[in-house]
């Protein structure tokens, strides 16, 4: 039974985010005090410096040794079965295309496990739920954050492409004359993979999470403490992680003309992925590697987990997947 003090608990860990975040929107909305150029500069400073730090910390604050591995299992387990999932419905539907598999697997699998997730479980879990939500942060940000890249990524980078076709060369007749040859030769798919390769290289998030994670091992290992002076260079801006990123997040909704700018069936359709068949398929995935108790509901909880950004027009999420990128893993 859910007690009044556990509702205050969540409140209270929340609160101060939606502070940060309205502090953001209402610093273009109402007051004016910054312009697109400097929400953008704000932005680059936390996805190359704050987050990073931010992950960094948390990670590098996880056992290693003692993780929860049938949670990541049944992590693994549900993120495959949504891919699967995406992967049918635009193989076999007439309205299953690439841009809308970006914005369903984005909605209905990552989520804010770090920025979020730490403060709501934390309250109502303590320790333990934080250790959880961090577990799955480390899967996130490895495995997960690329993939969503990398779809991006290969669509942005052959949408250019293919505006960029080059025509082939000009042939001629045996009297000389020049023969326009109207046909065009695209790149190579190699090139492309090339070119989403070097993006996904620029990834500050997932270096960030792998040298934390190295470091755990570690200092769990070998019983090694980070010395102070590094753990204060890192601890200077993490501690503002949470708040500079809620704060992006309101400049970019106040950079919006709506902040839901879509209509209410697309919207009801969002939701439904984020709030309802993330968490559904995360319950399933974890029953069936065997989880029960707090573990059981912490993955269920930790699955509603709010996603970044809640637009659910193609065009908006695609906008919002790259704000995502930016906010949380860089590009």
């Amino acid at each position: 039974m859910i007690s009044w003090d556990d509702i205050y608990k969540v409140i209270e860990s929340m609160f101060p985010l939606y502070v940060a975040l309205i502090f953001g929107y209402g610093s273009v909305k109402w007051w004016h005090m910054f312009k697109p150029a400097d929400c953008d500069a704000i932005n680059q400073l936390n996805c190359y410096f704050t987050m990073p730090l931010y992950t960094f910390d948390f990670t590098a604050r996880v056992n290693p040794y003692k993780m929860n591995y049938r949670f990541l299992v049944a992590d693994v387990v549900c993120k495959l079965i949504i891919l699967i999932s995406i992967f049918l419905w635009a193989k076999f539907t007439t309205k299953g295309n690439y841009p809308w598999s970006i914005t369903s697997f984005s909605l209905s699998s990552l989520n804010n496990t770090l920025v979020v997730g730490v403060p709501i479980l934390g309250a109502m879990y303590g320790s333990f739920g934080e250790s959880i939500v961090i577990q799955s942060s480390i899967l996130q940000f490895t495995i997960w954050n690329i993939i969503l890249l990398m779809m991006y990524e290969f669509r942005s980078v052959k949408n250019s492409m293919d505006l960029s076709e080059t025509p082939n060369e000009s042939a001629t007749d045996l009297e000389g004359n020049t023969i326009e040859d109207g046909t065009t030769k695209k790149p190579s798919l190699l090139i492309l993979l090339k070119m989403v390769g070097l993006k996904i290289a620029k990834n500050p998030n997932s270096y960030a999470c792998i040298f934390g994670l190295a470091w755990a091992l570690v200092s769990n290992g070998w019983h090694v403490k980070m010395p102070k002076i590094v753990e204060g260079s890192v601890q200077i801006l993490s501690k503002a992680g949470a708040g500079i990123a809620m704060f992006c997040m309101g400049l970019f909704m106040a950079l919006q003309q709506k902040i839901i700018d879509c209509g209410a069936a697309l919207t009801a359709l969002g939701m439904l992925l984020r709030f309802v068949a993330a968490p559904a398929t995360m319950a399933v995935s974890s029953l069936i590697v065997g989880l029960r108790g707090d573990v059981l509901c912490i993955s269920i909880i930790q699955g509603h987990l709010w996603h970044i950004y809640l637009h659910t027009r193609t065009d908006i999420i695609l906008c919002c997947t790259r704000q995502l990128v930016m906010l949380y893993i860089g590009v």
